[in-house]
């Protein structure tokens, strides 16, 4: 079997740096606490809980005092900084540098638009860590828009001042920003561009993964696409490369590799979300080349 593995695959440069931190910090011999999984990848959470990383959820950091925790790469509220003050906690912080600047962006954009009743939108998916995250810089008084056709809770007659969750998907974004523009132009606007203030958050590093995955996956006769079962990016990637590609399976392992999918197979390409390790994508490697 041809095997090949997309080097664009594996870690984001986010996660990249959390777990260089986390792994900086558990040298040192320090017990440290993770706010939530680092990555979502149980692959490699099992492989720092071995170097010492403990995993909390935010029940169990509240009741936590005198410890070290590590921000992860999504980034948190100014509510989980003002427990950590409270109660002692030493912050390591791994906030990906991108979300901390899209937090800083939204916050003042909240605070210097307020006297103009504008709204703050803000696209990204329900209940996760990033978007809490940006929510809480406004006090939870965005609006959260998950699909490009729910404007239900906009109201377009107002400014909008739109921003996206990092790793959201570029053309849904476009299409919710069309959408808006669509529906201003109805309720009387002319001018939908005085109105409408578009933000581009959206990290490049994530969103042109897809491209080079559907050059990938045209290249070969089956797709082994290695991710974590939690994460969302690797869902949104794994789709692309079905999509393109009909002959590409999901797994977690190389455990779960089943060789009855090879039959008639030549070639073999093996690529992984933004949260996949690369160690982990190599060692499908390894199985996949030796079939």
């Amino acid at each position: 079997m041809k095997a090949e593995i997309d080097r664009k695959s594996g870690f984001c440069f986010g996660v990249q740096n959390a777990i260089a931190v986390a792994e900086e910090a558990l040298g040192k011999g320090e017990q440290v606490f993770s706010l939530g999984p680092i990555v979502h990848n149980d692959k490699e959470v099992e492989r720092l809980m071995g170097l010492g990383l403990v995993t909390i959820d935010h029940k169990k950091f509240r009741k936590l005092k005198n410890a070290k925790v590590l921000i992860r790469a999504h980034g948190e509220p100014p509510e989980t900084y003002r427990i950590a003050r409270e109660n002692n906690i030493t912050i390591i912080e791994a906030t990906c540098p991108m979300v901390s600047k899209l937090q800083s962006r939204i916050k003042n954009t909240w605070i210097n638009k307020k006297e103009e009743n504008g709204q703050i939108v803000i696209f990204g998916k329900l209940g996760h860590a990033e978007v809490n995250g940006l929510m809480g810089q406004i006090d939870n008084s965005g609006i959260l828009v998950t699909d490009p056709c729910d404007l239900s809770k906009i109201d377009v007659t107002k400014p909008v001042w739109l921003f996206a969750q990092t790793t959201m998907n570029t053309i849904n974004y476009s299409a919710l920003v069309e959408n808006i523009k669509s529906e201003m132009i109805k309720k009387g606007l002319a001018d939908p561009e005085k109105n409408l203030h578009v933000h581009d958050t959206i990290c490049r590093q994530v969103s042109d993964r897809e491209p080079s995955l559907r050059e990938f996956a045209r290249k070969h006769d089956i797709i082994i696409f290695v991710s974590g079962k939690d994460s969302s990016n690797g869902k949104m990637l794994y789709a692309i490369s079905k999509e393109i590609n009909p002959d590409t399976y999901f797994v977690s392992s190389p455990d779960e590799i089943d060789i009855s999918w090879f039959k008639n197979k030549r070639s073999a390409g093996i690529c992984g979300a933004t949260s996949t390790p690369k160690w982990l994508i190599e060692k499908v490697y390894g199985v996949v080349s030796s079939i």
